[in-house]
């Protein structure tokens, strides 16, 4: 059994484990559990009704939060002559082709949150797939990180672009901000990510798609939002 420290436990203790809030008011209580010493990322988990086991029912994306992450995202480009160029112009943190592939591939070389490719270099970076795929770090179209506007790319990805994708047991979790931004942002941030959810609805989901959600501090307890109440934007911002 996990063991948590005090100061989690705490936190825990103000918590109704069984009680559905308002997003505007998870967002207070989240907020207020925030206590470290860092800048806590706040994140939303959401459990979907998908068979993830399903190809047709895996959902994958990315999708740009109107407040942005809050974080400071490490970018590797694999690409070469002017598109390496472009991607440098953009804030890359990385950029390389054959050279970049070999670091990771004899080095070890992580050192970067998201990696973008241009397709003429997939051949090449298809090879790391046993390194890039576990850590969700393998370039791909349906995610935007396999193009020739690396540019572009790369300047989503810096600016608060994040990633969602189902694991094995159809849930999502996706970095909404930090525990210092302000719960407008934060709002704003967790109605892009929903929405996004139900735009992407699989046409072989059935019955109840939003199951259950919840708000969580990087070192706080989970928040349990009403999944029936997840997309009442007016009347969260009428809260603020």
């Amino acid at each position: 059994m996990t063991q948590h420290g005090r100061k989690y436990r705490e936190a825990l203790s103000q918590v109704d484990r069984e009680e559905l809030l308002g997003v505007s008011a998870a967002v207070d209580l989240v907020k207020q559990l925030a206590t470290a010493k860092f800048d806590e990322t706040i994140e939303l988990a959401v459990r979907l009704g998908v068979d993830p086991r399903k190809a047709d029912q895996i959902l994958r994306g990315t999708l740009s939060l109107p407040s942005g992450s809050g974080r400071d995202v490490r970018v590797a480009v694999f690409a070469a002559g002017e598109k390496a160029a472009e991607a440098r112009t953009a804030g890359a943190d990385v950029v390389g082709a054959d050279d970049l592939v070999g670091r990771v591939a004899n080095e070890g070389f992580l050192g970067f949150d998201v990696a973008i490719s241009t397709p003429d270099l997939m051949g090449q970076v298809g090879t790391l797939g046993r390194i890039l795929g576990p850590r969700g770090l393998m370039p791909n179209p349906k995610t935007g990180t396999v193009t020739m506007d690396v540019g572009k790319a790369v300047s989503e990805f810096k600016s608060g672009r994040v990633e969602y994708r189902t694991d094995k047991v159809g849930n999502i979790h996706v970095p909404v901000g930090k525990a210092s931004f302000e719960k407008p942002q934060l709002i704003a941030n967790i109605h892009a990510v929903v929405d996004e959810l139900v735009r992407v609805k699989p046409a072989a989901a059935k019955g109840r798609y939003i199951k259950a959600v919840s708000l969580s501090s990087t070192m706080g307890p989970g928040v349990h939002i009403d999944p029936a109440r997840v997309r009442e934007i007016e009347e969260e911002l009428a809260e603020v």
